[in-house]
Order: C-alpha cells, then structure tokens, then sequence
C-alpha cells in the first residue's frame, strides 16, 4: 500500500526534523520544504500530497501567500503552525484556506494525530451520498454538485455543508458546530464559524439560503419548499 505524502514547510531544520520523524514512525512519507518557494517546487512536482503541514512566518515565501498559492488548484487540507495565537490572524489564515492550526509551542503527538483525523475524515463515509434540495453530496468522492454542476469547495467548507445537511431542520450553535466539523475544542473565537459560512453561501449561490442564521446563537439549514 503507498503511503501518504505529508508535506512539511518550516524554514526551522530542527522543527522540520521533529515532525518528520514522528510521522515517518506513523508510516507516512515526509516531504520536506524550507521556505513558500520551495514548498510550491515540491507541491506542483509531487501532485498526490495528502496533507500540508505549513508554518507562517518564513523567508522569500511566508505561510500566508503560500497557502494562497495552493488554494489556487487545490483543496489539500493544510494545517498551519504558528508562534502568534491572535484572533485576527487565525481568522486571516481560515478566510484564505487553512483546515486546522496549532499554536507552538506544541505536542508532536498532537500534530500527529491531528494529520490522523483529518485524512480519516477526508476519507469520506463509506460511499454515503446525501441529496438536499439539489445539493448533492458525495462523501467517499469528496465532491459536491448543484442540480448537476460540480461545486469547488474546500476541506473545511465540505466537512461544514457536510454536517449541515445531517442536520437538516436543527438549531445548531456555533460551539457545536466547532467541536464537530474541526474534531476538537476550538480555544479561538466562533466567528471562524461566521468566515466559513460566509464563503459556502457564496458558492453554493441560490441555495446558500438554505443556511439560516440563528440570531444570537449559530446556523440553521433548512431546505425551501
């Protein structure tokens, strides 16, 4: 069986290092990368990544602009590793594409388990395909259409619709919504939840109605009659 390429960006030997190994143990391939430029070399050679481990501040290319970049022909799950733990910038990273952050200092076996979780669930459902009022919902292919025509979502704003749709007719708070959709407890603020939304609405055009706002407590999807 090949193993998973997990791309790791740091332009710090000893952290790229520390992370590879855990994850070489765990029986991943590690490709490594020490600056944007180089990670987007690697990124365009090795096509079939499976997850991209990105820290912000680097030389000649930082994490930000990186991540652009891929989001420009992929939605690869990138977890993005940062010093800073400011609000504005993890609302800044989760508006441009980031799946998941975590904060250094940090627990290599945390890091680990985090790739674990979200290639889990990028793994889709057993072939489950969930058709909502014209939306149509392909959990092992990982796609998503509207009356026929494939919508381009990332990895978090597919988990998101995801959710929603199993969750038809619910009032669901916007902690509810974290702890479910990102696997674990979110320390920042719920309005990751408000960025997300925003964009899924605006690409599923129409029926982005379908996700009601909640005043004063989260999201709703209600599909129109």
């Amino acid at each position: 069986m090949e193993k998973t390429k997990i791309l790791v960006v740091d332009d710090e030997a000893r952290m790229r290092k520390l992370v590879g190994d855990f994850l070489h143990r765990e029986g991943y391939m590690v490709l490594e990368a020490s600056d944007g430029m180089e990670a987007m070399e690697v990124f365009y050679r090795e096509r079939d990544i499976g997850v991209v481990i990105l820290d912000v501040m680097m030389p000649r290319m930082d994490g930000w602009q990186t991540c652009r970049e891929i989001r420009q022909t992929s939605e690869v799950p990138i977890i993005m590793l940062t010093a800073r733990s400011e609000e504005r910038d993890e609302l800044q990273g989760f508006a441009i594409g980031v799946d998941e952050y975590i904060s250094k200092p940090f627990s290599p076996k945390i890091l680990v388990a985090r790739v674990e979780a979200i290639l889990r669930r990028s793994a889709g459902g057993g072939g489950e395909v969930l058709d909502v009022g014209g939306i149509v919902i392909d959990k092992a292919a990982h796609q998503v259409s509207i009356d026929g025509t494939e919508v381009v979502l990332s990895y978090k704003e597919f988990e998101l619709l995801t959710y929603f749709a199993q969750n038809q007719g619910l009032a669901l708070s916007r902690e509810k919504i974290l702890n479910h959709v990102w696997n674990y407890d979110y320390f920042g603020d719920a309005r990751t939840i408000d960025t997300h939304v925003k964009k899924l609405r605006n690409k599923l055009g129409s029926k982005g109605d379908y996700i009601k706002t909640v005043w004063g407590m989260g999201y709703k999807f209600e599909v129109e009659a």
